[in-house]
């Protein structure tokens, strides 16, 4: 699991220092847009289309009431709103706002720009490989979609 003789680390390492790093870049670039994490997360989930509170803590990873208390602040915030779900009247989805689909664009593309230039240092052989590799990876274990890659749009 550490460093071999050449420099190269192991795969659980790899990983696991990969998605500290990436969440240092999210983490940074969300404090400049005056979010946290979560909500930087749940705007970016949001892009896509409505979710009701319970696929949204499933996709997120989280406790209801922690879905709850994350939602509500951001409803607060005027990023976020509760509307009728119109396929269940007694089910709420949470939808972005005018303000809300506005900063969630501007912090999607700076988040991309970001972290795009974390593995500059390989060629474009090497980076279609490792986006190869880690595709197989999150299909494999069913990772919801969080962040959307670039190719998929806004």
């Amino acid at each position: 699991m550490g460093k071999g003789e050449d420099g190269q680390i192991g795969v659980v390492a790899g990983l696991v220092r990969s998605a500290f790093l990436v969440n240092a870049v999210y983490a940074e670039s969300a404090r400049e847009w005056g979010l946290s994490s979560q909500q930087g997360q749940l705007l970016c989930v949001l892009m896509r289309r409505p979710y009701g509170m319970g696929d949204l803590g499933a996709t997120l990873g989280l406790a209801k009431s922690s879905v709850t208390g994350l939602v509500d602040r951001t409803v607060r915030n005027g990023l976020v709103q509760r509307e009728s779900d119109p396929t269940d009247t007694r089910a709420t989805q949470v939808v972005l706002t005018p303000k809300g689909r506005k900063l969630a664009e501007e912090f999607y593309a700076e988040t991309c720009r970001r972290i795009e230039k974390l593995p500059a240092g390989l060629s474009a052989s090497e980076r279609d490989a490792l986006a190869g590799l880690l595709s197989r990876v999150v299909r494999d274990n069913e990772v919801p979609v969080v962040f959307m890659a670039l190719s998929e749009g806004a």
